[in-house]
């Protein structure tokens, strides 16, 4: 093509990709600035100076990279397109915010989930959005001009960028308050920034763990605990908590207890680690299972999903090695995780066992794909990923349809423990979070926890015992933390940390 050839300046370049940014990616930034500003002049006036404050940043950016970088500064920007376009398809597809905890899901993703998100809008994005435009910066002739002119278009679009930030001035504490918002809509800036910050999270996290005080064994009952940690299973869509859809036709006959519960975090990696831990904490603490293994408890981890905090026990098991060690097992659903679990809890020695299950059952946003064809219980189901063209019903349905299927997953975890009555047992189901199914346009999950819905934070926590002297106390509201003491409570262990406030658990 002729006109890639025509050397332009790099002036001119930056200009031409700026005002492309601004206008090819950026309609839910003005949506959302349009819907939370005031009217009249000033609303105008903060609209008008955060679109000029986005073409002088990223003509400051590009021209930047391109001037400096050359070969490989056009191999950036080709990716930072790419990425616009792959960041527009989710946030308007999905109602994300892309902050730093949504990156972390980002980055925690497997191939197995990521590819559920794969659809021809998704491929229609990446390649008008994205491969075009990159193919352009690739493509084009660039006339680099001198050291000169590079500091005088510098120059200039600091100091407009700094002249329009303090035009607005009066109007800072708006853009502070919904910082959070317009920063995680803005590209290329929401998920570079966003990634920074949360790779900085993951090395402060990733220090050496806060051992807590040892413990000790009290007695020597032989006590089996199966803790279920659900995904994005959400409280209102079990039938034991009042839905009007049979989703729990097992557990309604299984002499289940179920507490209302509320998550600690709207993702799964804090999820889980709010689980884990023995008190709401930025700090990365001894978690239950590696304290329990330290202190003499029999632990092991099984695991169809990814996101916990490190886990340093010997028998950890992600869901190839169940298959690999019991043959005939599908790994595609959960159900892997019960295969052999009766035979591993007979061929324990230790009197206390602890079997924590990671599933991944409610996962959005291929429902759908999340159980075998029998649960397939409420039909018609949504068989596309693009959620916000889904027809509600059908969306629900499928999505039901995993909570049927959890309900099997639970009550097969209760038939294993009863077939070892040499063991008192207790089978608990927690969820790390809740789901969005587009009530108020919202639609999976990790909305910040300051403004996230109801359908994002209500979680369910189910409890089967064995032991009929065991009752359950009557708690208006429990949370994540709850899981740690009373699963300290119930397998005898003495620890000088042990909260009974957050035990569950009292004998008659």
């Amino acid at each position: 093509m002729k006109f890639l050839k025509t050397k332009s300046s790099i002036s001119k370049v930056s200009a031409l990709l700026s005002i492309f940014t601004l206008i090819a990616y950026h309609q839910p930034f003005f949506e959302h600035v349009v819907n939370n500003i005031e009217k009249g002049f000033n609303g105008v006036f903060i609209t008008v100076g955060l679109a000029i404050i986005m073409l002088a940043m990223n003509y400051f950016f590009y021209y930047l990279v391109l001037f400096s970088g050359r070969v490989v500064g056009k191999g950036i920007l080709a990716f930072t397109f790419i990425a616009n376009a792959v960041t527009l398809y989710f946030i308007n597809t999905y109602e994300v915010l892309i902050t730093d905890k949504m990156m972390g899901n980002v980055f925690n993703t497997q191939y197995s989930e990521a590819s559920g998100f794969f659809s021809w809008g998704a491929i229609l994005y990446f390649i008008f959005l994205g491969v075009v435009p990159a193919t352009y910066i690739i493509l084009k002739k660039l006339d680099y001009g001198s050291v000169k002119r590079f500091f005088a278009n510098i120059g200039i679009s600091l100091c407009l960028i700094i002249a329009i930030a303090f035009a607005n001035m009066n109007n800072w504490p708006w853009i502070d308050r919904n910082s959070t918002e317009i920063g995680s809509l803005l590209m290329p800036w929401s998920y570079t920034v966003n990634s920074f910050r949360y790779y900085n999270s993951v090395k402060k996290s990733n220090r050496k763990e806060i051992p807590l005080p040892d413990a000790t064994i009290s007695n020597n009952s032989k006590d089996l605990c199966i803790l279920i940690i659900g995904e994005s299973a959400r409280r209102e869509n079990f039938s034991l908590y009042g839905y009007n859809k049979k989703t729990n036709p097992l557990l309604e006959k299984d002499s289940v207890t179920v507490l209302k519960a509320k998550a600690a975090a709207t993702y799964t990696t804090a999820g889980v680690k709010a689980i884990l831990d023995h008190k709401p904490t930025d700090k990365l603490y001894e978690i239950l299972p590696n304290y329990l293994y330290r202190n003499g408890v029999d632990v092991e981890w099984r695991s169809n999903n990814w996101g916990e905090p490190p886990i340093h026990i010997d028998k950890y098991y992600k869901a190839k090695d169940i298959q690999d060690l019991y043959p005939g097992g599908d790994i595609k659903y959960d159900e892997i995780l019960l295969q052999g679990l009766s035979e591993q809890i007979q061929k324990s020695d230790k009197d206390k066992l602890l079997i924590i299950l990671h599933t991944t059952t409610s996962h959005g946003p291929t429902y759908n794909k999340k159980y075998p064809p029998e649960f397939e219980v409420f039909t018609p189901v949504c068989n596309t990923v693009e959620m916000s063209k889904a027809i509600p019903e059908e969306l629900i349905n499928a999505y039901d349809n995993t909570i049927v299927y959890t309900d099997y997953l639970i009550h097969s975890a209760i038939e294993i423990a009863k077939e070892n009555p040499q063991r008192r047992s207790c089978v608990i189901f927690i969820s790390d979070h809740g789901e969005s199914l587009g009530e108020g346009n919202l639609y999976m999950h990790g909305v910040p926890m300051y403004m996230a819905p109801k359908e994002q934070i209500e979680i369910p926590f189910i409890v089967w015992k064995s032991d009929n002297n065991l009752t359950i106390k009557e708690i208006e509201e429990a949370e994540q933390y709850h899981i740690f003491h009373s699963i300290l409570n119930f397998l005898g262990i003495d620890s000088p940390i042990y909260d009974e406030n957050k035990n569950i658990f009292t004998k008659k």
